[in-house]
């Protein structure tokens, strides 16, 4: 990922945080006939040594699981992608000074890099499911939980999936928010986004990462 320097976010908390907010990862294994992608809900943990692990699960029927299995010591790339907005030039009191803008894109993304286990164990497939509905049921008045339906049709569904763990080697992060603009171009920004109705999660950045507040 391309990284300039304003833009480099290293807290491993804040890049787990985002993981946790916006855990529809997109992985991504290099083959010999190219790449292949496949968008996933995963699971991000910390372990007592330290180690950050992704967990997921995919169809059976992807073929994407076998590549991991026969590939082994090949390293997989995940992207989360958190919030994002355009920014017109039309925010910038540089454009009212000079005119010397053009639009830009805000964004926020963390890449995990690392190898990929495959499990098929029924045991570790139900905690991960388990685990996965409970956290994204959380906030729910009457939270689903995977022991509401009846045994068997969860075990003849969990004969269709596989499960996946990776061990991350890399964790890094991009927060584009406008940190390299002028501070009243910085400000305009923030002001435009807190107007438009999808702009206030950026907006907090911008202020946040461009030391407004």
């Amino acid at each position: 990922m391309y990284q300039p320097p304003h833009f480099i976010e290293t807290n491993s908390d804040v890049l787990q945080a985002l993981v946790r907010a916006h855990p529809l990862g997109l992985m991504i294994s290099a083959t010999p006939s190219g790449p292949v992608a496949d968008p996933l809900p995963f699971l991000i943990s910390v372990g007592d040594d330290g180690a950050i692990r992704l967990r997921a699960h995919l169809a059976r029927a992807n073929p994407h699981w076998k590549i991991l299995r026969d590939n082994p010591d090949s390293t997989v790339l995940v992207v989360f992608q958190g919030s994002e907005s355009y920014i017109t030039p039309s925010w910038y009191e540089t454009k009212r000074e000079t005119g010397k803008v053009v639009p830009t894109w805000n964004y926020v993304t963390v890449q995990a890099r690392g190898i990929a286990q495959v499990f098929e164990d029924s045991s570790w497939l139900l905690n991960q499911i388990t685990e996965l509905t409970a956290t994204h049921e959380a906030t729910r008045e009457a939270p689903w939980q995977v022991h509401d339906a009846p045994a068997g049709y969860i075990e003849s569904q969990m004969k269709g999936i596989v499960g996946l763990e990776i061990e991350v080697s890399e964790l890094s992060g991009k927060w584009k928010v406008s940190q390299n603009r002028p501070v009243a171009d910085r400000s305009g920004v923030a002001e435009g986004l807190e107007k438009a109705a999808s702009g206030q999660v950026m907006a907090g950045l911008v202020r946040q990462y461009g030391k407004l507040d």
